[in-house]
């Protein structure tokens, strides 16, 4: 006896209590011209309904053939466990795909993955999708412990109840010896009022001959410390411990947790979910601050359909899903990208931000979504990074609000006063910013002010690089 299952929902099904019951992915796919020219006796419609139910299939317990169905073969229980696809919208091939609970292994990302994305891009009837978003139910997000600190902890860790986070990358982003860093850092701290809160290793800064990892994070503590008696304000260091070898990730961490060091920076998507997954339960005393590197050769798609109307070329994931999988991971602070900066993430910064920090989060429906429901996770800070100066600090206050890290490396090393100009402009702009004094206004005041001065070089609009 030979079986092959349907994986297409009835028309008009919904999940029951999908929190409870389902994880649910919502998709984008283009059909293969060559298949469709195959298919010739089949309409679009048809066509898609399959490729629907394949995905469905193959991401859960089907294959693309009949198979053996007698006894042993785990059909009952595959006809029961299978994902189904359902709310097809034919004039724009998307759709969701309803997988039960009881298909994951709750606490295990790498698993999951493995079968919601693993094997659907090779499929030879689609040439082209992209993952718009994914819930989770309550089952899989209680097996995760969740940001460590999340927003309000930091705040109280720093004595920061309100207000974003300023914090610069050393620019060249190698170059530095370990001694220049640390001057930098003294820089930072203690210019201006004070207040500026942190330096950031910029992604390719490891443990370099010139910089080695033990020296630089000695080097700046020292300073760090010195700045806070100083200026009687708390400092941080969001210093790089990213590696391919765990034992020496943790051994770097615990460096960090010897110098009392609010958080440990990791590049997540190149160390890997179960890099973060590992470091996080390891339980250490650090905020995990989440940057992320290469997340455009999985994120990036300049199709016009990238919203959902319209055609995409690619296959892509947004980030809005990963945003979600870091969060439940349990990182503190994460890259979500600028309304304003080198490139605008197709739009979703804003409900990035949305992802992780509401607990109830509705879908936007401007954008393919899918909300969810949090539960316990604490809400995460989102880092605005990318070509920021300080003439766009008004901009994304209003549209990101204080739950933000700003990010200037350049746009504060390049001031045409030096360094410590840099620090008072910014400091200045996020000042004005808070309390909502419009930038303009307070310029044709102040012409002769940092802010000024910075305002008539880089003016209020994103730095593009190309």
């Amino acid at each position: 006896m030979a079986v092959q299952l349907n994986y297409l929902a009835p028309k008009r099904w919904k999940p029951r209590n999908p929190d409870e019951n389902y994880l649910i992915t919502f998709l984008k796919i283009e059909l293969d011209e060559t298949a469709l020219k195959e298919a010739k006796k089949k309409s679009k419609i048809k066509i898609f309904e399959e490729a629907a139910a394949s995905i469905a299939a193959e991401s859960s317990t089907g294959t693309w053939t009949k198979v053996y169905a007698g006894k042993g073969s785990g059909i009952l229980r595959a006809t029961k466990e299978r994902a189904l696809a359902f709310d097809l919208d034919y004039k724009n091939f998307m759709f969701k795909v309803a997988y039960p609970v009881t298909l994951f292994e709750p606490d295990n990302i790498s698993g999951l993955l493995a079968g919601i994305v693993g094997n659907i891009a090779g499929m030879k009837m689609v040439r082209a999708m992209r993952m718009f978003d994914v819930r989770f139910p309550r089952k899989i997000i209680q097996a995760f412990p969740g940001p460590k600190y999340g927003i309000n902890g930091i705040r109280k860790r720093l004595g920061k109840p309100c207000g974003p986070l300023l914090v610069t990358v050393p620019k060249p982003k190698i170059g530095r010896t370990a001694k220049e860093q640390a001057n930098l850092a003294r820089i930072l701290f203690t210019s201006g009022r004070g207040t500026y809160d942190g330096i950031k290793d910029d992604e390719n800064l490891t443990s370099l001959s010139f910089n080695t990892f033990d020296e630089r994070v000695r080097l700046v503590f020292k300073e760090l410390k010195a700045a806070e008696n100083k200026t009687k304000h708390k400092k941080f260091y969001l210093c790089n411990i990213s590696h391919s070898n765990l034992d020496v990730m943790e051994k770097h961490a615990k460096l960090l947790q010897k110098h009392d060091s609010v958080f440990m920076m990791m590049d997540v998507i190149c160390t890997g979910f179960a890099a973060v997954d590992t470091m996080r339960r390891k339980n250490l005393s650090l905020a995990i601050h989440a940057h992320r590197a290469m997340h455009g050769f999985i994120t990036r798609d300049n199709s016009p359909g990238v919203h959902g109307k319209g055609r995409i070329f690619g296959f892509s994931i947004s980030m809005i899903v990963l945003a979600k999988l870091f969060r439940l991971l349990g990182v503190d602070s994460l890259h979500g990208g600028s309304p304003l900066a080198k490139m605008e993430d197709y739009g979703e910064a804003s409900y990035i931000q949305h992802v992780l920090q509401e607990k109830n989060l509705k879908p936007d429906h401007s954008i393919p979504s899918l909300g969810q429901k949090w539960f316990h996770i604490k809400p995460v800070w989102i880092t605005a990074s990318g070509g920021l100066h300080p003439g766009d600090v008004e901009e994304v206050v209003r549209v990101l609000g204080e739950d933000v890290i700003i990010q200037c490396g350049g746009g504060l090393l390049g001031h045409p006063w030096g360094v410590e100009a840099g620090v008072c402009a910014l400091e200045q702009a996020l000042e004005l910013a808070v309390k909502k004094i419009p930038f303009k206004q307070w310029v044709k005041k102040h012409p002769n002010s940092e802010l000024a001065a910075a305002i008539k070089l880089w003016g209020y609009g994103p730095r593009i690089v190309y």
